[in-house]
């Protein structure tokens, strides 16, 4: 079971150390992430990693710090600020033979290599039939203060492309086999880290090197009768802390974690909701045609039969995340707006 630790350290640039594995060998999910990139670094020599400030710096968050002394410079490439090249660079060296990681510092900046992405990068193997183990890290979200430069959660634009996975793990055991898995991928793989999440969430994961989360796979991390949670990234962690406190209520809430949302595991949530017959969908990126749109369109569709009550969405308005604490937690579902979706829902 995964336990909470308070955050410490910058958002950005300046954060502390990554730190180790506690004494009885529990890792945040930042190390968890490290130990992925390393393993699959040490198992194949044709993985490489590549982006800004990764290599001298150790990476805006540290999860690359030390890398550079052990793989060098050939394999740990510090770049200049230019996003497209990166992605530019990580695709065509994929067509020889290579493994690329690139590392963008912060998910709002994908934007920058929009085009590359999704014309280029997500269409190559379609065209061509030359597989693209491309992997894309990207630390996404909100919550740690860090305005709306800092915190968007680009997830819905990266989905809307065909031919990219898209993977938003919650916990560490599911940040390193899902990053191992997208590093053995032939598929481009765009994996967004939540860094909310980075260091206040410590699990036992497995240090088994071939250990493995296969992508495309939801998973229920808490079983339940009345109501379906349906939710990934930092938001499933909420999640499991309302349902808790709906539990001393006598409220049984089921909370599925997505893991990956392309491609998108319908059966497990369509399993889920066919159990409690209520559906809530919980999710960060915007409300309007964000993922939770999908999912909720999909359980209309295809269990309706099951329902007794509407399909509800819980995520933020069409706005450009605040700076400001007050108005960061207003705009961000909290676990009191969970818990009163939830009581909605018991209403019908």
């Amino acid at each position: 079971m995964a336990t909470t630790q308070v955050e410490a350290g910058a958002a950005g640039h300046g954060a502390e150390p990554r730190g180790k594995r506690t004494e009885d060998g529990q890792a945040t999910y930042l190390i968890a992430i490290a130990e992925a990139l390393w393993e699959e670094m040490e198992r194949d020599d044709r993985v490489y990693m590549l982006g800004e400030d990764i290599g001298a710096y150790g990476g805006a968050f540290k999860v690359t710090e030390g890398f550079i002394e052990r793989f060098g410079a050939d394999r740990v490439m510090d770049t200049p600020i230019a996003e497209e090249t990166i992605v530019g660079m990580a695709m065509g060296s994929a067509m020889e033979g290579f493994r690329p990681v690139a590392e963008f510092q912060y998910a709002d900046f994908m934007s920058s290599g929009f085009d590359e992405i999704t014309t280029a990068l997500a269409r190559y193997h379609y065209r061509t039939g030359v597989p693209l183990p491309v992997v894309l890290r990207a630390p996404s979200g909100g919550g740690v203060r860090a305005s709306n430069f800092h915190s968007t959660n680009p997830e819905p634009w990266f989905a809307y492309a065909p031919g990219l996975k898209v993977i938003c793990p919650a916990f560490p055991t599911d940040a390193k086999g899902l990053l191992k898995s997208a590093i053995r991928d032939d598929n481009p793989c765009v994996y967004l880290e939540h860094k909310w999440i980075y260091r206040r969430i410590k699990e036992h994961v497995p240090e088994d090197p071939d250990f493995l989360v296969p992508i495309g796979r939801a998973e229920v991390k808490r079983e339940g009768t009345d109501v379906s949670v349906i939710s990934y990234g930092a938001m499933v962690l909420k999640a499991l802390e309302a349902a808790d406190n709906l539990a001393q209520r006598g409220v049984s809430a089921e909370v599925v974690d997505l893991r990956t949302i392309v491609p998108l595991d319908e059966e497990t949530v369509l399993e889920s909701v066919a159990k409690t017959s209520r559906a809530l969908v919980l999710y960060e990126s915007h409300r309007f045609l964000g993922v939770g749109a999908e999912v909720a369109a999909t359980i209309a569709e295809k269990a309706f039969e099951a329902l007794d009550a509407p399909v509800v969405r819980l995520a933020p308005p069409n706005t450009p995340i605040p700076f400001s604490p007050t108005l960061e937690d207003a705009y961000l579902p909290q676990i009191a707006d969970i818990e009163a979706a939830v009581d909605r829902l018991s209403a019908w």
